[in-house]
C-alpha cells in the first residue's frame, strides 16, 4: 500500500497487509501481473481505496468496540448503511490524511437471527466478558497488530460452522475467521489508461485467472453512476475446526473500485484531479453484492 507518512496507523496497516497478502494468494498474483503489464512498479504504487472488516454485533464486540482503534487515530465516522436481508449494519470511516485508506466496518445484527443461531454464536462470544479494545494501548503498534491477529474466541466446531452457514454466511465467516482483514481495494481510477476503467481492468483480471464475483453483475454501479466496484471471489482456505474436522471455507478477497469525478469538477485537467474531486463514500446496493464474494454461491461457480 502507498503511504506518504509514517504514523502509528500506517504502521498498523502495513503490518495487517503483510499478513493478509500471505494468506490471500490472489493479492500477490494480481500485483505481480500488474507489474508485468507496467501498471505499477511494485505493491507500494497501488493506491488502497479502502479496507473492510466484519464484526459480531454482541456485547463487548461489534462496531462500538472495533471502531475505537481507528477513531483514536483520526478517522471520522461517516454514513450508516443497513442491509435488511443479510441482517447487517455498517459505517464507513474517513481517514485523517489522503494517503490512508477509507475503512468500511460491518456488524451482524445477531438478535435478528433465529434462536438456534444466536445460541451457537453466544457459545463462543460469551467468553468475551469485557471490551478487549479497552485493554489495549492504542498507540502501541505491536499491541494493536497482535490484537488483530489473536482470536477473540475459540475455534468453532464444523457442525456449528455449518449450522451458521445455512442461515447466515456472514455469521459463519466471522465465527471462523474472526476479525481478520476481509479485503483491501485497488483504486482502479489511479491506474494508467486503459486500466483505469473497470471494464479493461476486469478483462485483465480474468486473463490471469482471477474469478470475479458476478452477483449483481461483475461491475456493481451506484445510482449516480460515479462509484463502480468489482471484487474477486474469495480464496478458499483449508479450515481445521475445533473437533479436528477439516473443510475448505471462504477466506478473504480483493476488491477493485473506480470513483468518478464529481460533476462540479469535470472541467479540471485530469492531471490535477485528486481524491477530493471524486465521488466519496459507499453505496448500499453495491456493498450488498460485494459481501457475497465469500458466499457459497460464488465459491461453487
Amino acid at each position: 500500500m502507498k503511504f506518504k507518512s509514517s504514523t502509528i496507523m500506517t504502521q498498523i496497516l502495513d503490518a495487517l497487509f503483510k499478513v493478509y497478502e500471505l494468506l490471500v494468494p490472489d493479492v500477490r498474483k494480481i500485483t505481480q501481473a500488474m507489474v508485468n503489464k507496467g501498471m505499477v512498479d511494485s505493491q507500494t504504487d497501488i493506491v488502497n481505496d479502502h479496507i473492510a472488516f466484519r464484526t459480531m454485533g454482541v456485547d463487548n464486540l461489534g462496531i462500538a468496540s472495533f471502531e475505537k482503534i481507528f477513531l483514536v487515530h483520526g478517522y471520522k465516522k461517516m454514513d450508516y448503511y443497513h442491509f435488511e436481508t443479510k441482517k447487517l449494519d455498517a459505517y464507513w470511516y474517513n481517514p485523517p490524511t489522503d494517503d490512508l485508506p477509507r475503512v468500511f466496518m460491518s456488524e451482524l445484527k445477531v438478535e435478528s437471527l433465529t434462536e438456534s443461531a444466536q445460541k451457537i454464536i453466544s457459545k463462543y462470544t460469551d467468553t468475551v466478558v469485557t471490551d478487549p479494545v479497552d485493554r489495549l494501548d492504542l498507540n502501541d503498534v505491536e499491541a494493536v497488530v497482535t490484537f488483530f491477529q489473536t482470536p477473540l474466541w475459540a475455534l468453532p466446531t464444523k457442525e456449528d460452522y455449518e449450522n451458521l452457514l445455512s442461515e447466515s454466511e456472514y455469521a459463519a465467516w466471522v465465527i471462523y475467521n474472526r476479525y481478520y482483514l476481509n479485503h483491501y481495494t485497488i483504486s482502479v481510477h489511479d491506474l494508467p489508461q486503459p486500466y483505469n476503467r473497470l471494464e479493461s481492468f476486469n478483462t485483465f483480471l480474468k486473463s490471469i485467472g482471477i474469478e470475479l464475483n458476478d452477483s449483481g453483475g461483475e461491475i456493481k454501479t451506484s445510482k449516480d453512476g460515479l462509484l463502480r466496484q468489482s471484487s474477486s471471489v474469495a480464496n478458499q482456505v483449508k479450515a481445521r475446526f475445533y473437533d479436528g474436522e477439516i473443510r475448505a471455507i471462504a477466506g478473504s478477497y480483493v476488491e477493485f473500485a473506480e470513483r468518478g469525478v464529481l460533476p462540479v469538477f469535470r472541467d479540471i485537467e485530469p492531471i490535477k484531479i485528486n481524491r477530493k474531486h471524486r465521488r466519496d463514500g459507499f453505496e448500499a446496493s453495491n456493498a450488498d453484492k460485494i459481501f457475497e464474494s465469500t458466499f457459497t454461491s460464488q465459491l461453487k461457480k
